[in-house]
């Protein structure tokens, strides 16, 4: 499948989430909710899967993880917040980079409407 079918599928998951839970609870809750509907779709997912940092040929545990990658294709990185800002925008980017990923969800769901709080991040591989 390929990665725009696959922001499709989990972009639909996510609008079922918050259309239930609404806006207001930490991260942690959509990341579990989200990762359940994913799941079932049949699809692979992994959440919190570390992400370790190659820095001169030394693999460096630095703590990352990605929320959660499907089909390890597409990362997704949720925030609730009350905006998302540049930080976030170059925390995804880089998570692409890493994984050498070309497509990444930025999920706010601390927002009135979901589609106002969803971005893609492309990475230009």
């Amino acid at each position: 499948m390929l990665e725009n079918e696959l922001s499709y599928k989990i972009i639909g998951c996510a609008m079922k989430v918050h259309s239930e839970l609404g806006p207001g609870l930490l991260e942690n809750a959509y990341e579990e909710c989200l990762y359940y509907e994913l799941r079932g779709l049949g699809l692979r997912v992994e959440k919190q899967k570390a992400l370790p940092l190659v820095y001169h040929e030394v693999k460096l545990e630095a703590g990352y993880r990605i929320d959660l990658l499907v089909e390890n294709k597409v990362i997704i990185e949720i925030k609730s917040v009350e905006a998302l800002n540049e930080v976030h925008f170059a925390q995804i980017l880089t998570y692409l980079k890493l994984m050498k990923c070309k497509l990444g969800l930025l999920i706010n769901f601390n927002v009135k409407s979901l589609k106002d709080g969803i971005k893609r991040v492309a990475n230009g591989i």
